[in-house]
Order: structure tokens, then sequence, then C-alpha cells
């Protein structure tokens, strides 16, 4: 296959990073500067037969528009909405994904920054370095999570991982979807407002895009409450990240969990001084393992791709 040349707008891991170059003729994007991005597509644009990228790399249209004999985009990450996906279906030309190989990592993440924000771990190790357990005695007490309801935006994979998990520390699980599940006995709502009412923690599960954009508004946020906490790992984009931050340095809301924001890697300044939130730099998968499993999807969907066989997982 070294005669088929691949683009590569962002790289996978090292490991299938060697496996691509030694397998294909690839053309590192990634590691020009403007300059010679565009003098790299003026020479090479019309060879470019596959694109390798991820969520952070992103893919726009206006990349697409300069590859015109382009077959296929593979695409290291769950989701999709930093790449011109309908632009590219609209040409014929698939693109993949990596769904579940991730998934019980990020789960473990929503997982921890649940039982952190709760429990007040970072407060916890800060009064013990700081002496306060000598000078002061104990902290304040924190929030247990069991019997509390944990309300999931959005039950597909990943919300049912961390549904599981949440269920074996004692937590209640319900879940807002537009359509009720029959593999589950979670209590269901077609109303988010009344959802977020209801319940001690909101979770979103849900991908990023402009379809939910803001999904989870002031208002859902304001429905919370004072004694609820809000916890994040799909999408910076799914929430009002103005209003939610408005609303802790309020007490309108007691604790957040974030692996993800708006503007990464740029966080809101207000966040960092608050010791309700925890906060992580968007790695829900950044494992050693899954992130190779991911890198590996992507390889194995090329392989397909090029070997005439079905594509693994191609983005419907």
């Amino acid at each position: 296959m070294k005669d088929i040349d691949v683009l590569v707008v962002w790289p996978i891991r090292p490991d299938q990073m060697a496996v691509l170059e030694q397998t294909y003729r690839v053309h590192r994007y990634d590691l020009a500067s403007d300059t010679e991005k565009a003098h790299m597509i003026d020479t090479i644009g019309e060879q470019i037969r596959a694109v390798v990228t991820t969520h952070g790399g992103g893919f726009e249209k206006s990349l697409l528009d300069r590859l015109p004999n382009l077959e296929i985009v593979g695409c290291a990450s769950v989701g999709f909405d930093t790449l011109c996906v309908s632009d590219c279906q609209a040409r014929g030309i698939p693109v993949t994904h990596t769904p579940d190989v991730l998934t019980d990592d990020v789960a473990d993440m929503a997982m921890m920054l649940l039982l952190a924000t709760l429990r007040r771990m970072l407060p916890a190790v800060d009064w013990i370095k700081q002496g306060h357990w000598v000078a002061q005695g104990m902290m304040p007490l924190n929030t247990s999570l069991k019997g509390k309801t944990l309300g999931i935006v959005g039950l597909g994979r990943i919300g049912q991982a961390i549904a599981s998990r949440a269920e074996a520390f004692g937590m209640n699980i319900s879940y807002y979807s537009r359509a009720k599940k029959t593999d589950v006995s979670y209590k269901h709502y077609d109303d988010l407002m009344t959802l977020a009412k209801d319940v001690d923690v909101l979770a979103p599960v849900i991908p990023g895009g402009s379809a939910t954009q803001g999904f989870i508004s002031r208002e859902v946020l304001t429905a919370l409450g004072p004694d609820s906490y809000f916890i994040n790992v799909s999408r910076g984009s799914v929430v009002d990240e103005t209003a939610l931050v408005e609303l802790l340095a309020q007490g309108a809301i007691k604790g957040a969990g974030l692996d993800v924001f708006v503007d990464e890697p740029n966080v809101p300044d207000a966040l960092l001084s608050m010791d309700n939130v925890v906060l992580q730099p968007h790695c829900a998968s950044g494992t050693f393992e899954t992130r190779a499993a991911m890198a590996q999807l992507v390889l194995d969907n090329l392989s397909a791709h090029f070997g005439n066989k079905p594509l693994l997982t191609p983005i419907q």
C-alpha cells in the first residue's frame, strides 16, 4: 500500500504512527507551518486518498475541498463535531471514528470527578498540606454518594457505563432521552427541566456539535438547585458555560466536576479559584491502553477500506 498517500492532519499514537508510515506514503500536514501546508496541498492534494486526524485536530471543509480524490477519513475519537462529516458524506467519502474502545475510561473519569467533587478530595488534600488538620482539626464534612440520584442526559454506551458504576456506589439512576429505552429499568424523563429539578447530580453524556450547543441551558442549571452538582465528560459546548460559572460562584449549584470546556485549552479564570470545582484537561480517554486502541482502530478502518472490506466503525 506504499503507493497510497495519507495526509496526517493530527497524529495518532507513536506505535500506530510507525505502522502507518511503514504501510502508506504519509504526509505530515500536522508538522508543517501555515505556508508549508498551503504548498503541500498545492503539490500533493490530488494524490491524497486518506486523512488521519483526531477530535482535537479536526478536519475542515476548506481542506476537504482541496482533496479531490479523498476516499476516507479516519478519526481517533468517538466525537466528530470538529469534522466536516456531512460534507464528506455528500461526496461519498466515509468518515470513521472510535466508539466503544474508550467507553470504560470515560465512565471511570466521570465517576472520579463525581467522587472527588462530592467528597471534596482536593480541598482535603489542601487541608493537610496547608497545616489545617494540625491547627484546626478535622475539615468540614462532605457529601455521600449513597442514596443520591444521578441524572444522565443521553443514555448511550458511555451513559450506561456510568450508570452501572454509579449503581455500585448506591446511587439511584434517572435519565433523559427523547425515547424511553426498553433494556434498562432506570427512571426515564422526556423533559430535561423536570429531570434537573429531581436529581442531585446532572451529567450530560451527549455528542457535541450544533444540535446540542448549549443544550444544558441556564434554566436547566438553575433548576438543579443549590444542593446539586454538575459533572461533564462529554463536550464543553453542550452546556452554557458562562451560566455554569456564574451559578457556581453564586452558590446556586453546589459543585462541579469538569473534563471539558468551550474554548479548550482555555479554562474560565473564575473556575481556577473555586474549591467546589474539580478540573481535568479533557483527558477522560487519556490512558495508554485506550489511546492505543483508538489509534489501532483508525489503522484497521484504513486497512479495511483499502482492502475492499466493510469498515469497522463508520459514522452513519
